[in-house]
């Protein structure tokens, strides 16, 4: 900060205003100067001189006016929120899907786009500069106003100085060095999350959680995230979660003698036998149909048996309050898995944690990197106002 936003200063005070100004324009959406003045607790002159600095510097614009009673109408003020955009993707081995994001959480349309099997006709800059021009197309916003891409995907990229990618679902991408190559050939800020963090991350946000909690995901593979008072932990690698790769343990023979890990327990592969010998036809998820089959109960009293083993590694080393099972697997046996899972996780051991289905609708990825990317582009947004300050 320089000598003329010093603290204390004309010019420090205009820019904390500022920042309140647009913070509460993106957070209400549209509003009065007086609406402004109790929201932000100014003067009505005050909230002119806001406006009038937030108007000449790109920031808001005046969106109409409001009728009144009585007296004149009232200019109605709005953030701008194509100054600086965000991109949030999710991906697998089969699909991309991607979203824009702004500041204010706009409920932008989803693209989805299948990827190539062949793992020579992957190509990681590619596939997200297409994706980023594909969702700024169906949200019809310009790409050049994206300054930020999160990236959620199977797998985790070390922090280190090599920045190793661990992904056994990204075929053709750079296996080191892969942030900077995105970063370097996007030309944005690039965030790599793993993909069960994000639907953590989502869960804290959306699904309105206060305590602690661990999140188990099954789908094609197995992992976890905890969240401490919404802080991830990440592990020092960016490993921590990777428990599909435990073994599994002894008691698990009784279940699948030929369980290895805790991926080989109740992974996808092992989720569709188990839903196959029940008679449970193959879809386009292991348990596809599930709700109409007459083995319903039984395969969830199976697949309860098995998801109550895979958690106890993470019940014993983090004692969470709460354990919300995440997924494709946990989304299609929903509140009736988690009752099953906390029956028997509460009558086979010591723990007694409350087990739910998680509170997040489809693609809590996404929705997890776009609330991550929110949060980063709202960010900038409101620091670019200190920097227009400094000019």
């Amino acid at each position: 900060m320089t000598d003329a936003t010093a603290k204390g200063t004309p010019a420090w005070l205009g820019a904390v205003n500022d920042r309140a100004g647009l913070s509460v324009l993106l957070e209400h959406g549209p509003l009065t100067r007086q609406r402004i003045c109790e929201l932000v607790g100014v003067s009505k002159p005050t909230a002119s001189l806001i406006m009038q600095r937030l108007i000449t510097g790109g920031f808001i614009e005046e969106r109409g006016r409001l009728a009144r009673s009585a007296g004149p109408s009232a200019v109605v003020y709005a953030a701008r929120l194509d100054r600086r955009l965000g991109v949030a993707v999710d991906l697998d081995a089969a699909e991309l899907r991607a979203r824009v994001v702004d500041a204010a959480g706009t409920d932008h349309p989803v693209v989805r786009r299948a990827l190539p099997a062949d793992p020579g006709a992957r190509d990681a800059v590619a596939e997200l500069r297409d994706a980023i021009d594909e969702a700024c197309a169906a949200a019809g916003a310009d790409a050049a106003s994206v300054r930020t891409v999160c990236l959620g995907i199977p797998g985790y990229v070390d922090p280190g100085r090599d920045g190793e990618l661990f992904s056994e679902t990204l075929p053709g991408w750079p296996t080191r060095g892969l942030h900077g190559v995105l970063e370097d050939a996007l030309g944005r800020d690039v965030l790599i999350e793993n993909d069960v963090d994000l639907a953590a991350l989502a869960e804290r946000a959306l699904g309105e959680r206060e305590d602690a909690f661990a999140l188990l995901w099954f789908g094609n593979g197995v992992g976890a995230a905890f969240d401490a008072a919404g802080e991830l932990h990440r592990g020092s690698f960016g490993g921590a979660g990777e428990i599909g790769f435990l073994p599994a343990p002894a008691t698990a023979a009784a279940i699948d003698p030929g369980a290895g890990t805790l991926q080989d327990l109740v992974g996808a592969r092992a989720v569709a036998t188990l839903a196959s010998r029940h008679g449970l036809a193959p879809g386009t998820e292991p348990l596809a149909g599930l709700d109409d089959s007459p083995a319903r109960d039984a395969i969830l009293a199976e697949l309860a048996d098995r998801v109550a083993l895979a958690a106890l590694p993470v019940l014993a080393v983090l004692d969470p309050a709460a354990l919300v099972l995440a997924g494709p697997t946990a989304a299609a046996g929903g509140d009736a898995l988690a009752a099953a899972v906390q029956e028997r996780v509460r009558a086979t051991s010591r723990w007694y944690p409350e087990v739910t289905a998680s509170a997040v609708g489809d693609a809590p990825v996404l929705a997890g990197a776009s609330v991550l990317a929110q949060r980063r582009v709202r960010r900038a947004l409101l620091d670019e106002i200190a920097a227009v300050g400094d000019d």
